[in-house]
């Protein structure tokens, strides 16, 4: 996390400024992020707009100190766009930073808004046009921001984070009409967010009835205080408006946040076109609500609300490449508007689009990997705030990942979540673990179980050599097809057929009950049903289970239990 710091102000509107506001909104979100998080009721009353909000500045931040670092480092060349790696970055390279690291990292629908935000703040101070003051160049980035953001929302909704924006907007357009400098206008932007926040209960009746204001409002004005503050040296006389610092008249009915809406989050970078991400919009629109698309020059961050999140992910597949994909389910809405957190969770890291769903559809939080991909520890951090539990159950999939999980594990357990690691190695000892997973037993017993369910699944994998190589197996040859067991090449063959009969002979040549097969998006069914011919002609007492992986996932994976 950033240090928050002091310094002394900058004279003008330079990357220094955008510098010192990312670390000071940073800090700000951090303060405030629990109050935040109590108050989030609209549109899913999940308490984490303030986690989102915050992780998402502190991706901007990250992107931000890597290309100033970058354009100051006296060693190599600096990033593209930087003729002079000795020399300091512009402003146009700045905030340019600041909002590409806000889109990758955006997370929630108030993340991605912020993103939005941040990208409209870009398109103005990015061009660094001449002929015009600090004062009047901030107010006109404030209008693109506010009117960006609007754009991105399928269906915008008044007191919520985007009347806040306006709001802000509004009163640093007429500070800026009225020649005012750069602080000048940030200053009435923060006020004439602060007064808009405090109108949000009137106009949004989710509000009203809990008695709060907009959660993602809140952070804005967080956000905004801090530009404030960065350009004119001055702290803002309060915190940005927490919890109930608004009084709003109580009604005596109970919170009504909808019990019947879509049951998943799914979140994905997305590379395609304009006319592509047009055709998204339409497609995703009729398959949930909440819909935000933000972004633009060919990289998009997607997020939906939905029932069926594989049809969100294919209608990402069917617009480009969709990548980091995030699936999390709601889980019990009235449980959560009571601001409760759920008893137990299970987050899993899979390598495969159609085991994401699969795991999701059982409830667990997912992290999606592509092969060879090793997530950081604060993405896997991140599934288990998302997960938004008191006890959660880590599966990493991997071998390699086990360290990454254990210090993430170890970063939760910090923040009060108890966590447990199971050290599963493969998707389908994963999966052997979620069938036994049992949310209503003790912690310790239902990790046992998970635990002994995964240790008793032997995991094999199809791959295809992409060059000559020596393994354990002999020598291969680029293209041949390697049989995997337990990690280990143990059968080097020519097609994938008979290298999967192979494979199986050996793990069932010590036993088994249970097979099960996870399918590679190019091999076909076919072949599944080939195999389960095959299992069931040598071992008659072999039930055989088959899912399809889906993009990402290896040719094909073998679990036997």
């Amino acid at each position: 996390m950033p240090h928050e710091q002091q310094p002394q102000p900058p004279d003008e509107l330079d990357a220094e400024a955008v510098r010192i506001w990312s670390s000071l909104a940073v800090a700000a979100l951090g303060r405030a992020r629990e109050d935040i998080d109590a108050i989030n009721v609209y549109p899913v009353a999940d308490a984490d707009t303030g986690t989102n909000l915050y992780l998402t500045a502190e991706s901007a931040d990250r992107a931000l100190a890597e290309t100033l670092e970058g354009a100051d480092g006296p060693d190599g060349p600096g990033p593209e766009g930087v003729a002079d790696a000795t020399a300091p970055a512009s402003l146009a390279e700045a905030v340019r930073a600041y909002a590409h690291g806000a889109l990758i990292g955006a997370r929630g629908n108030s993340g991605t808004i912020l993103a939005q935000l941040l990208r409209g703040v870009a398109d103005v101070l990015g061009d660094e046009p001449a002929g015009r003051g600090p004062g009047r160049l901030l107010a006109q980035a404030l209008t693109r921001a506010a009117e960006s953001a609007y754009e991105a929302v399928a269906h915008p909704v008044e007191g919520t984070m985007l009347t806040v924006a306006t709001a802000a907007a509004r009163a640093g357009e007429a500070a800026g009409a009225a020649a005012g400098t750069a602080a000048d206008v940030a200053r009435a932007a923060y006020d004439g967010a602060r007064a808009a926040l405090a109108e949000t209960p009137g106009q949004l009746a989710v509000l009203g009835r809990a008695g709060v204001v907009d959660a993602g409002g809140c952070g804005l004005v967080a956000v905004l205080g801090a530009l404030w503050q960065a350009l004119s040296g001055q702290e803002p006389a309060a915190e940005p408006v927490r919890g109930r610092a608004v009084p709003v008249p109580q009604s005596p009915e109970p919170c009504a946040q909808e019990q019947d809406g879509p049951a998943y989050e799914v979140i994905y970078l997305l590379e395609a076109s304009d006319a592509a991400v047009g055709e998204l919009r339409t497609r995703l629109d009729g398959l949930g609500d909440s819909l935000v698309v933000v972004g633009g020059d060919g990289l998009w961050n997607v997020h939906v609300h939905v029932d069926d999140p594989g049809a969100a992910v294919e209608a990402g597949v069917v617009a480009g490449r969709p990548y980091r994909i995030r699936i999390t389910h709601f889980g019990d809405e009235r449980r959560r508007a009571r601001g409760e957190r759920t008893q137990r969770a299970v987050v899993a890291v899979v390598p495969g689009e159609g085991l994401a769903g699969l795991c999701a559809e059982a409830g667990a939080t997912t992290v999606l990997v592509r092969p060879g991909e090793v997530p950081a520890a604060a993405e896997l951090l991140d599934a288990v705030r998302r997960a938004h539990a008191r006890e959660v159950v880590l599966l990493p999939g991997g071998a390699e990942l086990r360290a990454v999980a254990a210090a993430a594990a170890e970063q939760a357990r910090a923040d009060g979540v108890r966590v447990a690691v199971i050290p599963t190695r493969s998707a389908v000892q994963g999966l052997a673990a979620l069938a036994v997973h049992d949310p209503d037993g003790s912690f310790d017993e239902d990790v046992v179980a998970m635990t002994a369910a995964a240790g008793a699944t032997r995991y094999g994998e199809l791959a295809v050599a992409e060059r000559q190589s020596f393994t354990s197996a002999g020598i291969c040859q680029a293209g041949d097809v390697l049989g995997l067991i337990d990690g280990d090449v143990a059968v080097i063959g020519s097609g994938l057929t008979e290298t999967a009969e192979a494979v199986l002979d050996r793990m069932l040549g010590s036993g088994g009950e249970l097979v099960t097969l996870v399918l590679g998006p190019e091999v076909p069914d076919a072949l599944a049903e080939r195999l389960e011919a095959y299992v069931q002609h040598g071992h008659l007492a072999v039930d055989t289970v088959t899912y399809h992986g889906g993009r990402y996932s290896a040719p094909l994976l073998i679990g036997v239990e």
